[in-house]
């Protein structure tokens, strides 16, 4: 197992990337022995690469990590956008990082989940599952129609050894709950790339139980989610968004934990300050966002284990 530390001047936070054994799902055809272990790698707010050694499943991937909007670094000297501004991928970094991948799964149309997946789903030709406003944006970059399925939410695809079930989804309480974006592309909608940041939309959001060859994963793009789209499906793995804004919902920890029946792994997602380039430290955010809710996890289901993931360091599930 790995040590992996991150460090500022007032205290040490030490993780450990496991290679944690699960049961195997029970599903005919499956030899437990002849299967590779899962390999997740975590690209910061909601991105990951995940693999069976099978297929490569991408989840909102955005590397670039670009400075906008505020709420970066004063030591980060890298340009900074306004909302108004087009931002060009860190083409350099996404291609040292990312080679192949089959799927791209996208929660939603915002900047930081769909701004550099125009690039990789060109370079990759992976296939893309994501709302309309979605498959318009990548449309407008020239994505062809064959790598894009558009989908609404209730979709169930079998794909050759991978499926997905798309789950309605609900975006987070931005702006102490004032936030509510209806705005929608459709097939009417006009669009010219390069876009701006602004022009990256919600356009409706969801969530994706991916079923790989011996695991069920329940991802998760932001800090919200439909209750009762999440009842009966019980993933061994849940990506639960828990980045401040879920403090100003209705007992969000528990009601997702029992929803998801006490999942045996949950990994926090989206809870780093995505602005800030890798490398920088990301302990204010481990502290006011994972340290609490893994105590919460702890007394809530003691048999869960959750695990922290550092940006870019890959870890096992067996």
């Amino acid at each position: 197992m790995a040590r992996l530390s991150l460090r500022c001047a007032a205290a040490t936070i030490v993780f450990t990337a496991l290679v944690v054994p699960l049961p195997v799902k029970a599903q005919a055809g499956v030899d437990a022995g002849s299967s590779t272990p899962l390999e997740l790698t975590y690209f910061g707010a909601a991105g990951w690469k995940i693999t069976d050694g099978n297929v490569t499943v991408l989840i909102d991937p955005w590397p670039s990590r670009l400075k906008y909007g505020g709420g970066g670094h004063p030591d980060d000297d890298r340009p900074d956008y306004a909302r108004t501004d087009i931002a060009v991928s860190d083409t350099t970094l996404i291609d040292s990082l990312i080679s192949e991948a089959d799927f791209i799964l996208v929660h939603h149309g915002h900047f930081d989940h769909l701004g550099d997946v125009p690039y990789i789903a060109r370079k990759t030709g992976a296939k893309v599952i994501g709302t309309e406003t979605t498959v318009m944006i990548l449309r407008a970059y020239g994505i062809p129609n064959d790598q894009l399925y558009a989908v609404g939410g209730g979709e169930d695809y079998q794909f050759d050894g991978f499926s997905v079930r798309v789950v309605p989804g609900i975006h987070s309480a931005l702006n102490e709950k004032h936030y509510h974006d209806t705005r929608r592309y459709d097939r009417n909608t006009v669009l010219e790339a390069p876009l701006r940041i602004e022009q990256f939309i919600e356009g409706g959001s969801l969530s994706f139980l991916a079923r790989f060859d011996r695991h069920d994963i329940l991802t998760m793009g932001s800090m919200n989610f439909i209750e009762r789209e999440f009842v009966g499906i019980e993933p061994d793995i849940l990506l639960a968004g828990i980045n401040g804004s879920r403090l100003g919902l209705y007992e969000y920890d528990r009601r997702l934990l029992e929803t998801t029946g006490f999942p045996p792994v949950v990994i926090p997602t989206h809870w780093d300050n995505f602005r800030l380039p890798y490398g920088f430290s990301q302990q204010a955010n481990i502290e006011r966002n994972i340290l609490p809710f893994i105590e919460t996890v702890g007394e809530l289901s003691p048999g869960t284990r959750v695990i922290t993931p550092v940006h870019l360091e890959p870890f096992t599930i067996r």
